[in-house]
């Protein structure tokens, strides 16, 4: 499987039949809602549209919840269309208070800072900065909003951007409306649609930006930032917000079911575990998934998903595969893929167990999953099992080690475990720790 055809052949071949990016967008689940989509179909049929979403720097990395958004330019610029990521250097000092019943807590510049630089890289796996990756299509641009923002004056701003604000239809809007009837709004909080609103604006003006996009939360800010380029400039812009995706549980996409997130960067999250989250996925999402998460076309994704139950491992194993490649790169998913496949094997996993010696192909396997290190020290101390899976993050604590063992649910090197205030006992070679069925780690000493 190449990841050429992946990210780049499908959109193409759609654009050579004739196919609007905005039908396609609607045909694969991204439109939530959008402010004019017979003006949106025909100005991405007049030419090359600039577009842009914007991303909040409150951690160092992007997470599965971002990638809608980023699957969405990446989708406009294989059809020929500029995107725009926008990381928020400057909006993120304000906060914003929608779907909060709290004020967020003050984040530093420092931290703004570090965030950024650990997340607008991740950018490039998905979107061509250059140009000549996907054809002719134009480059995308990587933008921070710091850039426009820490240089307002406050007065200028008032009279020139405040003014075209009603503060009765704000307060009227859920986000506001919902804080001051709970816990209340400061007033930091309260410009932040003002100063979202501008990012459009200003994007408008300086990089001709006709189209902003967003999750559905984001729909009130980003209709905001229309209207005002319609009464500032007296211009014609869009707004397009993606849905809310959530698991059959209704979890917010992007957390595994104990609640642990699935980061992009593979320090944080490990390629093993980032494939082993859309492994998982449930039957019921599986043809979404394909269609938001992967740039398969649409009659391979109907061919996958024409079965069910054990019959569609194979769409899964896809999807997995499709994910993983476009996050961290073909051969990072295909050793994932390979280390999947070995550990879920019960003849491999027996032979894990019982020859630590194990042969180099088996050490590969299981170095894709990233080791917890334990010093030669903390073994001759007596190190617990527990305290071992604890920091391994496959359990919460030592109270849920011990938990978790009595119900028969951890394990060391594929042995089922009940004691787990027994000391650590490592073997030759990594340590395969497993908590549940679909859950590992390797310990090594050093």
């Amino acid at each position: 499987m190449s990841i050429a055809t992946a990210t780049a052949t499908a959109p193409v071949i759609a654009r050579a039949a004739g196919v609007n990016p905005f039908d396609y967008l609607r045909e694969r689940g991204y439109v939530q809602n959008v402010s004019d989509a017979d003006g949106l179909r025909a100005a991405f049929a007049e030419g090359p549209v600039t577009a842009y979403i914007g991303f909040d720097p409150s951690a160092p990395s992007l997470h599965v919840g971002n990638l809608l958004g980023v699957m969405v330019l990446a989708t406009l610029q294989r059809f020929g269309h500029r995107p725009i990521a926008l990381g928020g250097g400057g909006t993120a000092l304000v906060g914003d208070p929608t779907g909060r019943t709290s004020a967020r807590d003050l984040i530093t510049p420092e931290a703004i800072a570090r965030n950024l630089a650990g997340v607008l890289p991740q950018f490039g796996r998905y979107l061509d900065f250059a140009g000549g990756r996907f054809g002719d299509n134009p480059a995308a641009l990587l933008l921070n909003n710091a850039d426009w923002l820490m240089d307002l004056r406050y007065i200028p701003f008032l009279r020139d951007i405040g003014r075209h604000f009603s503060v009765n239809e704000m307060l009227a809007a859920e986000t506001y409306k919902t804080r001051l009837e709970s816990t209340g709004l400061n007033f930091v909080e309260f410009n932040y649609r003002l100063v979202q609103a501008y990012d459009f604006l200003h994007l408008f003006r300086e990089r001709g930006c006709r189209l902003q996009m967003g999750g559905s939360d984001q729909w009130g800010n980003i209709v905001a930032g229309v209207d005002l380029i319609r009464r500032a400039e007296a211009a014609k812009t869009f707004a397009l917000v993606t849905p809310l995706i959530t698991t059959s549980g209704g979890e917010k996409m992007g957390k595994t079911g104990s609640g642990e997130r699935i980061w992009l960067d593979p320090d944080q999250t490990s390629p093993f575990n980032y494939y082993q989250y859309w492994v998982n996925t449930d039957d019921s999402q599986v043809g979404n998934f394909l269609r938001f998460y992967t740039f398969l076309p649409e009659d391979r994704i109907v061919d996958l998903t024409a079965v069910s139950g054990a019959a569609l491992r194979e769409a899964k194993r896809v999807l997995a595969w499709e994910a993983t490649a476009l996050t961290h790169g073909p051969e990072a998913a295909e050793n994932a893929q390979r280390a999947s496949e070995a550990l879920f094997s019960h003849d491999r996993a027996k032979e894990i167990a019982m020859n630590r010696s194990a042969t180099a192909t088996m050490t590969a396997e299981l170095d894709v999953i990233h080791p917890v290190r334990v010093s030669a020290a903390e073994v001759s101390s007596g190190i617990t099992l527990a305290d071992v899976f604890v920091r391994s993050e496959l359990c919460k604590s030592r109270g849920d080690a011990r938990r978790l063992a009595a119900q028969g649910g951890l394990s060391v090197d594929d042995r089922r475990i009940s004691d787990v205030d027994a000391p650590f006992l490592p073997t030759e070679g990594p340590t395969l720790l497993r908590a549940g069925k679909k859950r590992f780690k390797t310990v090594v000493i050093g």
